[in-house]
């Protein structure tokens, strides 16, 4: 699940966008299984969802300053 952060600076923004909203998704998912109390796939999965998440609004961000 996780993803390298040399994949994340080559993509471009609006993939990085999407892969965002695509992993907000499946840790809503997640969470949804962990309250019904049901275990997930892998426990580790949402740890490294929201690793890449905020990744990639890291990147993001530097993206606009360096525009700006």
């Amino acid at each position: 699940m996780s993803i390298k952060i040399k994949e994340l600076k080559s993509t471009g923004v609006e993939d990085l966008r999407a892969k965002m909203v695509e992993l907000k998704k499946q840790l809503m998912k997640d969470y949804t299984q962990v309250s019904t109390g049901t275990t997930p796939k892998s426990p580790g999965q949402i740890r490294a969802a929201k690793k890449t998440i905020a990744r990639i609004l890291t990147i993001l961000k530097e993206k606009n300053q360096e525009e700006a």
